[in-house]
């Protein structure tokens, strides 16, 4: 079975059309025979994604540190619980043995393990998909500010191949399997053109 991490926020807030593109997702991947890591939240896009994916009996695995259990924020309906000591080794937990990251809309959270794990594939210590979904627009200023590296020299043009964006979750699938997997070698050398 393969697996797919899904970074997304936890807000309660946030117009319904996020929350519809969350579940969605979950739907489309359960669907398609994939399991699920996400960060084990029971609200917003977060809870979204696994009350979706719990609904159709799908493999979702909630990895999600202590003080957040401590504190309730977990989903009580996804069984397959992993608690991490902390936020850091909550990220690597995520992505560990995935074959695909997604990234749906979020805050600073979001953006931390998505920009991350996009830093780790042009080093070449991740070599799978990554894909950015761009509900209503939200990430066209992150599209402008990648762009802005590259013209000002900051990173190489091949930097920007390392990650896709899409506008509807019924994208994400044939991205995935459009990008396919980096060879690492391959990934560190492009790292270190200009």
């Amino acid at each position: 079975m393969k697996r797919v991490c899904i970074f997304c926020a936890s807000s309660q807030l946030v117009a319904q059309q996020y929350i519809d593109a969350a579940r969605r997702t979950a739907q489309i991947f359960v669907e398609n025979g994939w399991a699920i890591n996400y960060g084990g939240g029971a609200v917003g896009l977060m809870g979204a994604v696994a009350d979706q994916a719990v609904a159709m009996g799908g493999a979702i695995k909630s990895i999600i540190p202590q003080f957040m259990v401590d504190q309730h924020w977990h989903n009580p309906k996804v069984r397959d619980m992993e608690v991490t000591l902390t936020m850091s080794e909550r990220k690597a937990r995520l992505v560990a043995d995935v074959d695909a990251v997604v990234a749906l809309p979020g805050s600073t959270g979001t953006l931390d393990e998505l920009l991350e794990v996009v830093s780790d594939k042009k080093l070449g210590l991740f070599t799978k998909p990554i894909v950015v979904l761009n509900t209503n627009g939200f990430y066209d200023n992150l599209k402008k500010q990648l762009q802005l590296m590259l013209d000002e020299h900051f990173m190489s043009a091949n930097h920007l191949t390392v990650l896709e964006f899409v506008d509807a979750p019924e994208q994400i699938l044939p991205v995935i399997d459009e990008m396919g997997e980096t060879d690492s070698a391959l990934a560190l050398a492009t790292a270190q053109t200009k």
